[in-house]
Parts: C-alpha cells; structure tokens; sequence
C-alpha cells in the first residue's frame, strides 16, 4: 500500500494492509445493491497481481435462490440482476474448485443471509472488538418486497475491525413533509428526472403538480444506490430538467410555487451565477471553485509530501490546510 494514494495516517494503522476482508448482506445476493461493475473488479484482484482470494459460498447463493428469488429474476428490467446471478455462481465454481489449495496471502469473502447481532471485545485488549457474532436469515415475502428473517442458527467471526456499509435512507426537509411530495418508504423526494412533483394528479393540466423552482439530485432523488459514477448521471439528468425549464419559462418564483396552475415566469432578470458569486464575497464565505481545485490537486502530488515515487498522491485531510492554499 506504500505506493498507493492512501492516506499515511491511515497506513500507520494498517501497515501492510488487512489478510482477510468479510463483506456481510443481510439478504441474498439477488437482493443486493452493488452493480455488476464493482464485483467484477473484485473478481481481477489475483489476475492483476494484488495476490487477493475472492470468495463466494454456493450453499448461500442457492439459500437466497427463493421462489420469490427467481421470479425476480424473470422480471422486467432484471437484466443486470441476472447477469450479477452468473458472475456470481461463476466466482462460487471456482472457489469450490479451489478449495484447499489457497496460495494467495490476503482473502474477500462475501456473505450473504447473514445479519450482525452481538459486538464482542477482544480478550487481550476489551476496548476494542474481538470477534462479530451473526444469526442466519432466510428470505420470506413476495418479489421484489423479501425481507430477512432470522432463522436462529448463529455464527461469529473473529474481527479487528467493522465498518458499517449500508446505504442511508433519506428524510423529508419541513417543508416536504407532506406524503404527496415525498415517499418514505423509499426516503427520496418525488420526483419526475429530479424536478420535484407532487402525487397528486392536477385535473386542470392532467399531469403531477410539481413544487415550482425545486429539483432534487442524489441519494434524495433515487434511493441509497449505485456507486461514484452513478452520481454523475443523475446530476446530468437534473440538470437536464432545470435547463430545459429555464428554457421554456418554467420557473416559479415562491409566491407562484402554490397556485394550482402553472405560472410562467421571466427569469431574464436574474443575476444568476454572477450573482451568487457577488453574495458570498459579500459574506467572506471561501468556496471552492475550480481553479482552487486545481491548487490542492498540485499540492497532493508535490514530490516532497509522497512516500514513494510511484505514490500518486498525499491527500490533504484538513480542510483548514486546503483552506491555507487560498
């Protein structure tokens, strides 16, 4: 890891790094939230000479494969599931195969129908955590709506360290309370490609109501999802909505976000970015654009801050130092 752009305080922890990583899932692998592009780099960790096992349990993917399961998989746009199903059972076929005959120094297994239950401290040392006690689920409910049912088989893990890794489900603001304008059982805003819009059908226009001038982007537009990438798409495609209204006088200004109709506005007037910018100099707020971007980016890849000279990259911590570069 010396040569990576990890953080120096954080491989003073890990020194040469960690033997064996677990990656727990409540439900099955069906049921997950990673994208076929994420397992598939674990898959070429050992081809690309990283020396990491990745490991997949047959028994655990054919537990989660339910009646329920299956049809899921036979559902409209399942596609990306179906093929996560086969690179799957293709990793547990060759994990089976070899079994026993492990030459690698470092290890990922990922688990599935497997919920945490119980943190117990290390023997030597009970400040810290020891070992990770988890209880067998199996899944119960219809398509797409399985939930994880403890069956009360246990089994724990010897541990140093866990992280939590789950996706944060997302809460209404004050003013978006009301449930025609945000769904809490997936905890996102609604939304029609992140312009904000009611449930409620308007008889005078046969079509949502929207909340005038409110458009919404990420984990609050589409659910605890996808992976850095995803979020680029997703700004595009709000974006996208917040032009095109611009575009077509769309607008609303406060005083018009409540009428039952429409209300074209001229936006003309508006000072925009510049304007923006004029208010927080105003307010000695610092922000970081892009060419101060540009300056913490160089500062990180200064020779004297790198470890080594295949380190990329020292990355500033502190937001008071990136702040320093100003």
């Amino acid at each position: 890891l010396i040569d990576t752009d990890i953080a120096s305080h954080a491989l003073d922890v890990i020194g040469d790094g960690i033997e064996k990583t677990i990656v727990l899932g409540r439900r099955g692998h069906v049921q997950g939230a990673f994208t076929i592009k994420e397992l598939r780099e674990l898959t070429k960790l050992k081809k690309e000479g990283h020396n990491v096992a990745f490991n997949v349990r047959q028994d655990e993917l054919d537990m989660g494969a339910t009646p329920s399961t299956m049809k899921e998989l036979n559902l409209p746009g399942a596609r990306p599931k179906v093929r996560i199903d086969k690179l799957l059972r293709d990793v547990a076929a060759a994990t089976d195969t070899t079994s026993g005959a492990n030459t690698t120094t470092k290890e990922v297994d990922l688990r599935f129908l497997l919920q945490p239950i119980t943190f117990l401290p290390d023997e030597l040392d009970p400040s810290r955590v020891g070992s990770l006690v988890c209880q067998r689920t199996e899944l119960k409910g219809e398509p797409r709506n399985q939930v994880a049912v403890a069956t009360g088989e246990e089994e724990t893990f010897p541990v140093s360290l866990v992280l939590v890794s789950i996706g944060y489900k997302g809460v209404p603001l004050p003013e978006l309370e009301k449930e025609d304008l945000f769904d809490y059982k997936k905890g996102i805003v609604r939304n029609n490609h992140g312009k904000v819009t009611s449930s409620i059908l308007n008889t005078n226009t046969n079509s949502l109501d929207t909340k005038g001038g409110l458009y919404v982007s990420g984990w609050l537009k589409r659910g605890p999802s996808g992976i850095i990438g995803t979020n680029i798409s997703d700004a595009k495609d709000t974006v996208a909505s917040i032009l095109f209204d611009l575009k077509n006088g769309n607008i609303f200004n406060d005083d018009d976000a409540n009428k039952e109709d429409d209300v074209q506005v001229d936006v003309s007037s508006k000072s925009g970015r510049d304007g923006l910018n004029l208010l927080l100099k105003e307010r000695g707020v610092k922000i970081v654009d892009w060419d101060f971007y540009r300056k913490i980016d160089a500062e990180e890849k200064t020779p004297g801050r790198l470890r080594s000279e295949r380190q990329p990259r020292e990355k500033i911590t502190s937001v008071q130092e990136m702040l320093q570069l100003l």
